[in-house]
């Protein structure tokens, strides 16, 4: 039988919110006022008709299956991790939950609630209007950024005063050079990976230590040992300056520093870096030349940053622009991140609502979450929402241990019953962005697409903001920000980046540009650092006890038969988002580990042996794969699968930190690799 032909009504075009540079448009086809298919939407500018493949099969899979979503508030009815539990009324949850918050209050006090979040939807109302809640409250907060990405803000503040403006994509257009380094565009932004980088005019350099898919495809891939970035970046500027590519001028005008990092540089030649990277020298120099002559793009991957001197490793790299006079022109510039308030005017500070506070803000940082909630005194309640920390924080038997604790009273707001919902004592149900209106924009392109709400709420789901609202009801709260409708904030950030267009209006051409024309940020040579220029010598960095210059060290290599572990993002997940489709474990397979050829022969091992990592923090077993795509003495395994009572990699992550932010360092994480069964 036919079906009818769709009518405008039943199709709704909405934009994706989720953790990736693209910001995808999609079309929501319904029938019968339900979601039937989601499709990308053939007119928008970056996916072109086409949904990143994972998305594509979450989208149409777990998001609209009723058996795999959390449908009504439900109680635990059996021990903390065995995942059982009874339905409860929202009433019911809303009155438990603010009775044992009230007593936490009255009794040990507020900073011992301890709340995590993080990107488990983007969209600006969803993913910062509960933080109202918690600084009323007075809560604890793990840190969001220390689990991802803090260590490369705090390097390029150094630097620069920002890590949230950096170029232009549509400047792409200009450039003769774009060079990506430690990024992989073909895992996380698969639309960039396959139009925005191919049909830019410039020459590819692609700077990662694993030949993936844009490595693959790009002009030069210089292919370094982990941690030894910063000695690479001295080795090109050692060419910069030996072969005149040096802007002087622009250093002299806009930067402090150069006559004091400019000696340092004679000693890194190209051999040299070489034997601290592992890059043939000829390719160094030619890195250098092709990224010197310019005009030049700098895309600063998060991944880079995931290393002990993730920090320094930042500071050094992004100097490459500053010596070459590689920014504040068309075709230049270097990216981190394209932060909402700083490219699209944006005031994401009023959402979070900060000033609701009535004390010091308290914060942790993620390498701290499992000791800090196995300690009864600093911890008595726990509420994890936009993230599953079980699968996605480090220390993981630790943390599973202290989630187990039964007098720590643990609330998960997800749509989905993950990996830490299965210790939670409340599990309350929360919408789907394709359920409900907000904001949504890509930390790459410089847009803003409207996430309109294709299909009522699944069950007793309710929208993040809206949930929290309830809450603060609950708990007697009388301030008018803890009730403002999702509505009223939309219209308040839609006036600032795009004035004079409303909701409707955006949602009916699904995604806009901020300007017309591709901005050129920092024309006019002002920085917002303490000089006001490019702080290649920071007295900020010196005081806050790093180097007043970037250091050129590289991390020594590993001993004693171990080999450094890289734990990147899978192609088919979103962190850990995703990790419970049926589909999306199919394109998986089953978890495996990857070393060169010649690593695999040293250990008699062969590809699909089973085999064990090990080091001080834990153990896993993983099927190996073996292909020449990492240096000698390097493991590649993803991130973010789903425990299923099991474990992941993050089994074998101490909760390693960074020289900066207290952030992750989970790349220098190193094991040994033996056969399942031999002798540890």
């Amino acid at each position: 039988m036919t079906e009818p032909p769709a009518t405008d009504k039943d199709i709704v075009r909405t934009t994706c919110p989720r953790d990736c540079y693209d910001g995808c448009g999609i079309v929501v086809h319904r029938r019968d006022g339900r979601i039937a298919r989601v499709l990308g939407d053939p007119a928008h500018p970056v996916s072109r008709g086409g949904l990143c493949g994972k998305c594509a099969i979450a989208y149409n899979g777990v998001w609209l299956d009723p058996q795999r979503r959390v449908l009504r508030p439900l109680r635990r009815s059996g021990p903390k991790g065995a995942g059982r539990f009874e339905p409860a009324t929202w009433d019911e949850a809303l009155a438990a939950i603010s009775h044992r918050l009230r007593q936490v209050v009255a009794g040990p006090g507020a900073e011992t609630v301890v709340h995590a979040h993080y990107t488990g939807t983007c969209s600006v109302v969803a993913n910062g209007f509960p933080n109202r809640f918690f600084h009323r409250l007075g809560a604890t907060e793990v840190e969001p950024d220390t689990v991802c990405n803090n260590a490369g803000y705090a390097a390029l503040e150094y630097v620069y005063g920002t890590a949230v403006k950096g170029f232009d994509p549509r400047t792409a257009r200009d450039a003769a050079a774009i060079l990506v380094w430690g990024c992989n565009p073909s895992a996380s932004a698969p639309h960039a990976h396959r139009y925005w980088l191919p049909e830019a005019p410039g020459r590819k350099i692609v700077v990662d230590p694993v030949r993936h898919d844009t490595a693959r495809a790009a002009d030069l891939h210089l292919q370094p040992f982990p941690g030894s970035d910063a000695a690479l970046a001295f080795a090109m500027m050692h060419v910069l300056r030996r072969e005149g590519l040096v802007d002087q001028a622009y250093l002299a005008a806009h930067a402090v520093g150069w006559d004091e990092l400019a000696p340092q540089l004679a000693a890194c030649t190209p051999e040299w870096g070489e034997a601290q990277t592992g890059v043939p020298a000829a390719d160094i120099v030619a890195a250098a030349r092709i990224y010197g002559a310019g005009p030049s793009l700098l895309w600063i991957g998060q991944g880079l940053q995931r290393q002990p001197q993730g920090g320094n490793i930042v500071r050094a790299v992004a100097l490459l622009p500053a010596v070459t006079g590689n920014l504040g022109k068309p075709g230049a510039g270097v990216y981190y991140l394209n932060g909402k308030g700083a490219t699209r005017g944006m005031d994401l500070g009023a959402i979070s609502g900060a000033h609701l506070r009535r004390g010091p803000a308290r914060t942790i940082g993620h390498m701290e979450l499992a000791a800090h909630l196995a300690d009864p005194a600093r911890a008595q309640a726990f509420f994890c929402w936009n993230m599953n920390v079980a699968a996605s924080a480090p220390n993981q038997t630790a943390l599973l241990a202290a989630l187990s604790r039964e007098d720590l009273f643990t609330v998960v707001v997800d749509p989905f019953a993950t990996d830490t919902a299965r210790y939670a004592d409340w599990v309350l149900p929360a919408a789907t962005f394709l359920e409900f209106d907000d904001l949504a924009g890509s930390y790459f392109h410089i847009s803003l697409g409207a996430q309109a709400k294709a299909a009522e709420p699944m069950g007793e789901s309710l929208p993040n903001a809206e949930i929290f609202r309830r809450l603060a009801r609950a708990m007697g709260y009388d301030e008018p920000e803890l009730q403002e409708s999702d509505r009223a904030m939309i219209d308040r950030q839609l006036a600032l980046a795009l004035p004079g267009t409303s909701f409707e209006d955006l949602a009916a051409v699904g995604t806009m540009p901020v300007g017309r024309e591709a901005a050129v940020y920092f024309a006019d040579g002002r920085f917002p650092t303490p000089s006001g220029r490019i702080e290649i010598a920071s007295a900020a960095a010196e005081a806050a006890g790093h180097g007043r210059l970037p250091s050129a060290a590289a991390d020594p290599r590993p001993a004693g038969g171990r080999l450094r572990l890289l734990t990147p993002a899978s192609r088919w997940l979103m962190n850990s988002s995703y990790g419970n489709d049926p589909g999306i474990l199919g394109k998986l397979g089953p978890a495996a580990v990857v070393l060169h050829p010649d690593d695999a022969a040293e250990r008699g091992l062969a590809a699909g042996d089973r085999v064990v990592l090990r080091n001080r923090t834990g153990s896993l077993a993983l099927d190996l794969a073996v292909a020449p795509i990492v240096p000698r003495g390097v493991a590649l395994a993803d991130k973010s699968r789903w425990l299923d009572g099991g474990a992941n990699v993050n089994v074998l992550n101490p909760g390693l930190v960074a020289d900066m932010g207290r952030s992750t360092a989970l790349h220098g994480v190193e094991v040994t690799v033996s056969r399942a069964g031999a002798a540890a």
